[in-house]
């Protein structure tokens, strides 16, 4: 039997960053070396699980864009 798993997590950390530095979905997606959509990174904002690898591409990308040094848990709370 499958487990279920809460899909739709709430409001994330990330959607609270990205307002506060005044930053837009498509800055990130523009500050990415690696292939991420305005799609993913709705979806982390409003609390879509993620997989592990899309965390970091959009970890990564915040990063990039800010010059912070974010982690996981910063942005996520699952």
């Amino acid at each position: 039997m499958e487990q279920d798993l809460e899909r739709d997590l709430g409001e994330q950390p990330l959607a609270r960053l990205l307002t506060e530095l005044g930053l837009k979905s498509h800055d990130l997606v523009a500050a990415s070396t690696e292939q991420i959509t305005h799609k993913m990174v709705q979806r982390g904002c409003k609390g879509r699980r993620l997989t592990k690898n899309v965390q970091g591409k959009l970890l990564r990308a915040l990063n990039t864009a800010t010059r912070g040094i974010y982690n996981i848990p910063d942005l996520f709370t699952y």
